[in-house]
């Protein structure tokens, strides 16, 4: 039997029972969608994540007060010193280092008026906005040294919007955790990173942050370094610096890509969880195709025994069931792909926010792993009906 007579009959025998390969088909195509749908959603979340975490920059190094990981046994005993403003200043004269904001942060209430805005307070120093790659929509941000404490403020989006309106702020003054303060700017509209909301915040200088909440230390200090400065070698300066300055190691440093790559491991292990979990929905598509071969094998053992008496050898058989399984894991796999870019349409327009990335690679995925599933499941019925007794298939009726 050539290949065009075995592609023939294999269709034949799949669309000779046209209910019976559809609703095995649908098992398959609910596996393939639920799959790849899960698996483009954790696509989309990680880039989204990931692009959330890059908008601030490439090439920050964080500085935390405290050892991430601690050894020996005078732990109990030993004391870690407070990021200072000063700290921040040393660290501004190390070569290869363009930006350093200092950060403390806190919540309170932001008035106006009659208005009033509870919100995220960011103590930070002058050189912000250019580290954090926040750009200035109205006024302008903070200057003047790491250690200036005049009363003046920046707003977020969101801040601007609920305490002015359309009205412009610059220039009036607020109440934020009970001092005054001149609005002298407002930052462009940025969004939510992990559930904190960028616009509705309000940026002090970190002095007057300290003194607002009460605080010794620094939350922490970013430090922009340039391009051509080695990673490796500005990361020992500063801890040099730090030692020197503090008398001992008692600070972490944490680069950006440290985070980034972290977060990257994170979120795809999680993606690889989602899919493995829609990845059930495939087995029982399997369970399905392997059946419906298997009873499709009883159904027509006089025909494999008329196949044999014809001619046709046991591996001719084996083809043509194997041939029958994989084209019914195929159907299965398109109207999986037709049912998933349904679905994505309704979870558009019901969650127009929700990241999706759809990955060419996985969709081709989708149907390879498809027709193997199929292949899998039809080795065994296959099997079955290679293996018939010519002569006892054809007294079967």
């Amino acid at each position: 039997m050539n290949w065009v007579d075995a592609g023939r009959w294999v269709i034949s025998s799949v669309f000779s029972h046209r209910f019976r390969s559809l609703l095995t088909a649908l098992g398959m195509a609910v596996g393939i969608a639920s799959v790849t749908l899960l698996t483009a959603i954790g696509e989309g979340v990680q880039h989204y994540v990931l692009d959330s975490f890059s908008q601030f920059g490439a090439r920050i190094i964080a500085i935390n007060p405290g050892l991430k990981e601690t050894h020996g046994s005078g732990g109990l005993l030993s004391t870690v010193r407070p990021l200072t403003l000063r700290d921040a200043q040393a660290l501004k004269q190390l070569a290869g280092v363009e930006k350093v904001v200092p950060v403390v942060q806190g919540s309170g209430t932001v008035e106006f008026n009659h208005r009033q805005r509870n919100g995220v307070i960011l103590g930070v120093g002058p050189d912000m906005s250019e580290a954090w790659n926040f750009k200035v929509a109205q006024g302008r941000f903070f200057s003047g040294d790491l250690e200036d404490a005049r009363p003046t403020a920046v707003l977020g989006y969101t801040m601007k919007k609920e305490l002015f309106g359309e009205t412009s702020p610059l220039g009036q003054y607020i109440r934020v955790g009970g001092q005054r303060f001149r609005v002298i700017g407002t930052i462009e509209e940025k969004g939510q990173m992990l559930g904190m909301d960028l616009d509705d915040t309000i940026y002090i200088p970190a002095q007057n942050g300290l003194q607002m909440f009460n605080r010794e230390s620094l939350m922490e200090i970013n430090v922009v370094f340039s391009a051509n400065t080695s990673l490796q070698h500005l990361e020992k300066s500063i801890m040099q610096l730090m030692i020197d300055r503090h008398g001992r190691e008692d600070v972490t440093l944490t680069t950006q890509n440290d985070m980034l790559e972290s977060m990257d491991k994170i979120l795809s292990i999680l993606k690889l969880s989602v899919g493995a979990l829609g990845s059930i929905s495939l087995l029982v598509g399997a369970v399905g195709i392997l059946a419906i071969m298997t009873t499709t094998v009883k159904e027509r053992t006089a025909e494999v025994g008329l196949l044999r008496a014809l001619g046709a050898d046991k591996k001719t058989v084996l083809h043509l069931f194997l041939g029958e399984a994989i084209v019914l894991a195929l159907m299965g796999g398109a109207l999986g792909l037709l049912l998933l870019f349904m679905l994505t349409g309704v979870l558009h327009m019901a969650l127009p926010g929700l990241p999706v990335t759809f990955n060419v690679f996985f969709l081709g995925l989708a149907l390879f792993v498809s027709a193997l599933i199929g292949l899998i499941a039809g080795v065994f019925p296959a099997g079955q009906a290679a293996n018939l007794d010519p002569i006892k298939a054809l007294h079967e009726e």
